[in-house]
C-alpha cells in the first residue's frame, strides 16, 4: 500500500516490523471503530483484536491515552488511581488532534508526541494479531501483538478496563 503512509508506518518500518494496511469503509453515519469491528468480524476475527486508542484530559490540565481492546470500557476508578488524578473527561475532537496530531477514528498508540502519558491495558496482548489506528482516517494497521508490545515497552501496562 505504497500511496498510504503516516508516522506510525514510517515507525514501523524504521523498527522493521511486518504489518498490512487495512482499509475500513468510511460510512458519515457510522464511527470508523464500528466499521472496523464489523471488517474484523466478516475476516473471522475478534473486535477484541482491535486496540482502541482512548484520549482523557486530566484534572491537572494534561491529557492521557489509554490503549485498550475495543470490546471493553474504561475502568475509571482504576484510571483514577493509578494516575493520581481524581478528575478524568474524555477529550473533545479538538482537544484529541491537538494532544495526539491524529483525528478521533485514525489515533495509535505509537507514534505519539513524547509529552503523552501512555497507558496501556494488557488486554490489547491477548490475540497474536491486533488492529491500530494508522494515523489516517479510513485505514487501519495489521500487526503482531508482540511487535506492538515491543513498541510500547516505556508505555504504562496494567488492568485499566472492564467487560464492556
Amino acid at each position: 500500500m505504497s500511496e498510504v503512509s503516516s508516522p506510525v508506518s514510517e515507525l514501523l518500518e524504521r523498527e522493521g516490523i511486518a504489518y498490512e494496511w487495512v482499509e475500513i469503509p468510511l460510512d458519515p453515519e457510522r464511527k470508523p471503530i464500528r466499521s472496523l469491528e464489523e471488517l474484523v468480524e466478516a475476516r473471522g476475527l475478534s473486535p477484541a483484536q482491535i486496540v482502541r486508542s482512548l484520549v482523557f484530559r486530566t484534572g491537572s490540565g494534561g491529557f492521557l491515552l489509554l490503549a485498550a481492546p475495543a470490546t471493553a470500557r474504561a475502568d475509571w476508578g482504576k484510571l483514577r488511581k493509578h494516575t493520581g488524578e481524581r478528575r478524568l473527561t474524555m477529550a473533545e475532537s479538538e482537544q484529541v488532534l491537538a494532544a495526539t496530531g491524529y483525528p478521533v477514528g485514525a489515533v495509535p498508540p505509537v507514534a505519539l508526541p513524547e509529552d503523552l502519558r501512555v497507558l496501556v491495558d494488557e488486554g490489547i496482548f491477548a490475540h497474536e494479531r491486533v488492529f491500530i489506528g494508522a494515523g489516517v482516517l479510513g485505514w487501519s494497521l495489521s500487526l503482531r501483538s508482540a511487535d506492538l508490545r515491543r513498541l510500547l515497552a516505556r508505555a504504562e501496562l496494567g488492568a485499566f478496563t472492564k467487560a464492556a
